[in-house]
């Protein structure tokens, strides 16, 4: 056998086409991949189209079923309501108060708790703890500290000399109370994602840059960031959504008070569907909302992105 003909002998093993698979192959993952769809289809698709349809209809929960067609008046209607645009206001306000802290103080909690030596799993655990919490007791345990003349916060206050505000009961101090309620409820789930993020990173670049003379700041700055740069993203782009979706704590703490100051764009589509029984105009309102999210996800996932790029 000649060279020539050794060589044109293994070009052809290569290049020969893989063997096509037996009939049936995918057919196990298929039958597990089933009931989720199912329910997916059951639960997520299935009610989102049906609220998409009834927000075409003056549809209304004392009279179910679909009732007369309303087109795009719906739509307009909430388009041209003030209430509509204040409660999204509420919401973006509340966003833009509790993504930068829930995303930077949660990078800095990781960072200090991936360095500490002893009790490691102890101050993972203190972090995570209140997430795991429902809503109703976290609302509770917090109206209880903001309460005027019992509240923890108030007795502390009293002792050092400043007089605290009514925090709950005052607009302006309303909604950054809500906010500090939640950043203390869910710091732990961004908390868990950058410890996960931490123990992707090689040692090996740590002990490196430190033979070369790098201190700690310049570790963070050049490899643990840059490193961190898609757990940021995650991170950011839950933390935008799961802001915007607010609801719980609102609703339990304030009801949407003082003066409407803190009602969320989803209260108000609770009030209007089952306080005011108009359900097609609320899933009017839950469809514009929806487009609101996603316009939102997406800028702020491109912006991240871009940043991610920058660093």
């Amino acid at each position: 056998m000649t060279a020539e003909t050794a060589v044109r002998r293994t070009d052809a093993s290569q290049t020969t086409e893989a063997p096509p698979r037996e009939w049936g192959h995918g057919l196990p993952a298929a039958g597990f991949l089933t009931p989720f769809l199912l329910l997916y289809l059951l639960f997520i698709i299935g009610p989102a189209l049906y609220g998409l349809t009834m927000s075409f209809f003056n549809t209304s929960a004392v009279k179910p079923g679909l009732n007369s067609f309303a087109g795009f008046g719906n739509y307009a209607e909430a388009l041209q309501s003030s209430d509509f645009w204040s409660s999204l206001w509420h919401t973006f306000w509340f966003t833009i108060l509790t993504t930068p802290p829930l995303i930077v103080l949660a990078l800095v909690f990781a960072l200090l708790a991936d360095r500490v030596g002893r009790g490691r799993w102890f101050f993972r655990l203190a972090f995570f703890v209140p997430y795991i919490l429902p809503s109703a007791v976290v609302a509770l345990i917090w109206m209880w500290i903001y309460t005027p003349g019992l509240g923890l916060i108030e007795a502390a206050l009293t002792k050092i000399g400043p007089t605290s505000p009514n925090w709950l009961g005052d607009p302006g101090w309303a909604m950054p109370s809500l906010a500090m309620t939640t950043l203390w409820w869910t710091l732990g789930f961004n908390f868990v994602l950058y410890l996960a993020g931490l123990q992707e990173i090689p040692r090996e670049l740590y002990e490196a840059s430190a033979m070369d003379g790098a201190g700690p700041w310049q570790q963070i700055r050049s490899i643990t960031v840059p490193l961190l740069g898609r757990t940021t993203t995650l991170v950011a782009v839950l933390q935008v959504i799961a802001s915007l979706k607010v609801f719980d704590q609102m609703y339990i703490m304030t009801s949407g008070g003082p003066d409407f100051a803190t009602r969320s764009i989803l209260q108000y589509v609770y009030d209007s569907g089952f306080t005011n029984f108009r359900i097609g105009y609320a899933s009017a309102v839950s469809m514009l909302f929806f487009l609101v999210v996603l316009a939102v996800s997406a800028l702020w996932f491109t912006l991240v992105r871009r940043g991610e790029k920058e660093l």
